[in-house]
Parts: structure tokens; C-alpha cells; sequence
């Protein structure tokens, strides 16, 4: 596999997203799901609708979230819309809560070793491409989120999200926490839902991940820990793998001494376990060249 290009800029503008897509030379088709992280109520660190709104318009995308597998105030559709509402995603654009009606899609995954189906909302169907927007952070169980979070965790409906969580046994929210897997079993499971969505894009996808704002918490996280990294920049790629390969790469060359922390609950996870996965799976690889504009 030849090396995947990877964009990157420093300057982190809402203008600059637009900029950096085009660079990539694709024209995502149809119906464009653009994925976004809503921000769990009380979080200080998501990125702010206002932030993606011209990349949005740009590519004449629809906001599409999931419901979430743990308590909170996105844990049910009559929740999750209310928080949706209170952030302002629906002042700016159309939003589609894709298992509103609860009820899900499956995606075989013929090669999974712990999950033999993803389960996203439903209304994935109405979409024929998907620009992933992805804030770059930490996380708790994940050690970070990125691309292949947002495609794994972040696609799929809430008992799809516990589905992944339990490595295949449970996608009952309501017991989900109560017997959780190895945690390598963990993130291959996100590695192997990330694979079940790049598939079913096949090609009319693509990537953009936003180093800012950087805790080590991410942004389903109520009372999130303040960024504990100075801003790096935007990253664009077509390839999901090396895009969070270049992300995390970028930190450990960082000169914040902020890093450390950083770094110490990526490695405490074993995150970077989900990106060599990913690639063993097929869906991108670590071999990139980071283009800097």
C-alpha cells in the first residue's frame, strides 16, 4: 500500500477546514452524513457548531448523531434532542439523530474477531457519502478519539455503541457497565465497527480531524478536565488510520509540556492498539506522509 497523504495546517480557522477539505480532490456524493460529536451537556471542550458551519454549508451536509450507551443527557432520543437544541446544532443546520426511532442497520463484519455486525441508526440508509468530522482529545476507556473513534463509537446507535463497549456480548445500556471486556478486546471491537463503516462508504468518504482544545477527557465527558495541550491544527486525509497515526505522532513531537498527561492516558488505554488494528483490517495505513500547507 502506497503511502496515505495526510494535510496539515496550523492555522485553525472555520475557513481553513474548507481549505483543507478541498485539498483532498474529492466530491463526496449525494446525500453528505457529516458526522460531528455533539458535546454531552456540561462539556466546556467540544467544538462549537459555529466552528464547523462553512464546512458544513460547503459540502451541503446533514449533522448526524447517535444516541449514547451511558447515563446522561444523550442516552435517550427525547434527551439527546433537547441537548442538540440547548447547543445550537439545529440553529445552523438540519440534524438527523440516525436511531431516533430506535431502530438499527447492521453491517456485517465477516472478518471480525470479537463483533460479527455493526448497528448504526437506521436512517444511515438515507446517506450516500460521509465527512467525518472529528474533534482530536482524549478518552476515557479509548485513551483518545479521532477518526476511527467517530466512525466505531460515534456511528453507532446506542445499542450498537454497547454492542462495541462489551466486545460483541451486550447491547443492553442498562447492564453494559456492570461486566466490561479485556480492554484490548475493547478497542479491536472499535477497530472492527470503524472497518464496517468505511466499507459500506466505499470510497465516498472522508476525514478531518481538529487538534484544539485537547484534554485528556473526551466530549461525552459532563465535567471534562480543561485542555491540557496548546492548539496544533487541522488534519485532512482519505484515510482514516493515517490521519489519527498523524494526529497522535504530532503530540509526541510536541514541545508542550502538557504532552506527558496527554500521552500517559492514551498509553494507559493502549489506544494506539485500535489504530494497528485498523490497519491489519484493511481499512487505511500508518505509512504516511504528512503534507504541511
Amino acid at each position: 500500500m502506497e503511502k496515505a497523504k495526510v494535510y496539515f495546517t496550523r492555522e485553525l480557522t472555520p475557513e481553513k477546514v474548507v481549505e483543507m477539505y478541498k485539498l483532498l480532490n474529492i466530491e463526496l456524493k449525494g446525500n453528505v452524513a457529516t458526522k460531528v460529536h455533539s458535546g454531552e451537556e456540561g462539556n466546556q471542550n467540544y467544538l462549537k457548531p459555529e466552528f464547523w458551519k462553512p464546512i458544513v454549508e460547503y459540502v451541503h451536509g446533514t449533522i448526524v448523531e447517535c444516541n449514547t450507551a451511558y447515563p446522561g443527557e444523550r442516552n435517550s432520543t427525547e434527551k439527546h434532542l433537547k441537548t442538540i437544541e440547548k447547543h445550537g446544532w439545529n440553529k445552523y443546520f438540519k440534524v438527523d439523530l440516525l436511531d431516533e426511532e430506535d431502530d438499527d442497520f447492521k453491517l456485517e463484519i465477516p472478518n471480525g474477531k470479537h463483533l460479527k455486525e455493526d448497528l448504526l441508526g437506521k436512517n444511515i440508509v438515507n446517506y450516500d457519502s460521509m465527512l467525518v468530522l472529528s474533534h482530536f482529545k482524549g478518552h476515557p476507556m479509548g485513551g483518545y478519539g479521532g477518526a476511527l473513534k467517530q466512525l466505531s463509537i460515534g456511528c453507532a446507535s446506542s445499542r450498537g455503541k454497547s454492542l462495541i463497549h462489551s466486545a460483541g456480548t451486550n447491547t443492553d445500556q442498562t447492564t453494559l457497565w456492570q461486566n466490561l471486556p479485556p480492554q484490548d478486546d475493547f478497542l479491536e471491537s472499535m477497530a472492527e465497527a470503524a472497518s464496517a463503516v468505511v466499507n459500506y462508504f466505499k470510497g465516498n468518504i472522508a476525514f478531518i480531524n481538529i487538534m484544539a482544545n485537547m484534554s485528556v477527557d473526551c466530549d461525552c465527558v459532563a465535567h471534562a478536565e480543561d485542555p491540557c495541550l496548546k492548539d496544533i491544527g487541522i488534519l485532512a486525509s482519505l484515510d482514516p488510520v493515517a490521519i489519527d497515526r498523524a494526529c497522535i505522532d504530532l503530540v509526541m513531537k510536541s514541545d508542550d509540556p502538557g504532552k506527558e498527561h496527554f500521552l500517559e492516558r492514551v498509553q494507559s488505554r493502549n489506544g494506539e492498539h485500535t489504530i494497528d488494528v485498523a490497519e491489519e483490517l484493511g481499512i487505511g495505513t500508518k505509512d504516511y506522509e504528512l503534507i504541511e500547507v
